[in-house]
């Protein structure tokens, strides 16, 4: 049997309009779209797979995703694939890179690591050109409080009191962050967190935590004793989902 041509997408997206990256069997998902424009180009309707999920409304510039289609339909170069499925995509989905890859390759477990960016504007009003983009805090923040407590979180550490509960046993909840920055420019916050891998809602409820301690509610020296809790409960809140994007994913080389 022929071995197939695998392609390997880099797809950015707003996810303001979808129920996450995942097919959906209530609402739409931003795989469902980019699977709909590669059975217009190809005819055995490849699936995607893809390196992460993510949830309702966060936003991606990194997700990467693989398909695989018959040697017989592989003839699309990748520069005419990345122009055909952005013809066939909507304006808040975009193919920003697409090349052919070996067949041993896989978008989700060759991942090495990912990093996420969390954006935050920090004013009394917020900024309307980012209201789908930014979470709004607008009471002031303990800056050097929140650099603290963000270095506390990097390292290998059981991540269960940031995690959302998903529903089912998960194997471990041991994650290593190697890490968990803030800048700022002017008015916006930048969080830049990166991973071996992310629980469930665990970007989030780091950032929410962050910010409660920029408030005074939480100090900084009591991370460590949050996680060693690994309880949900005793973390701070979950930061809004579109405030949260899938900046890149990292992958060995050779």
């Amino acid at each position: 049997m022929p071995t197939p041509h695998k392609y390997k997408l880099t797809v950015a997206f707003d996810g303001t309009a979808y129920q996450g990256w995942q097919v959906q069997k209530v609402g739409v998902g931003v795989q469902e779209k980019v699977e709909a424009a590669l059975a217009k180009l190809f005819p055995s309707q490849p699936r995607l797979h893809s390196s992460s999920r993510t949830d309702t409304g966060v936003h991606a510039l990194g997700m990467v995703a693989h398909f695989e289609v018959p040697k017989s339909e592989g003839k699309i170069p990748p520069r005419k694939l990345l122009l055909a499925l952005n013809a066939h995509l909507p304006d808040d989905i975009r193919v920003l890179r697409a090349a052919r890859t070996p067949a041993k390759f896989h978008a989700r477990f060759d991942a090495s690591g990912k990093q996420y960016r969390y954006a935050v504007w920090n004013a009394p009003a917020h900024n309307p050109l980012l209201r789908h983009s930014a979470w709004h805090v607008p009471q002031k923040l303990d800056l050097p409080a929140m650099w603290r407590a963000a270095a506390l979180f990097v390292g290998r550490h059981d991540f269960r009191s940031l995690t959302a509960n998903t529903g089912y046993e998960r194997g471990t909840t041991v994650r290593t962050l190697t890490r968990c920055d803030l800048k700022r420019s002017g008015c916006l916050l930048t969080f830049v967190i990166e991973g071996d891998g992310f629980l469930y809602k665990m970007c989030r409820g780091i950032v929410g935590t962050l910010v409660q301690v920029g408030q005074g509610k939480i100090a900084a020296s009591e991370i460590p004793a949050i996680l060693a809790h690994r309880d949900r409960r005793i973390a701070g809140m979950t930061a809004p989902a579109h405030g949260l994007v899938l900046w890149k994913v990292f992958y060995r080389k050779g």
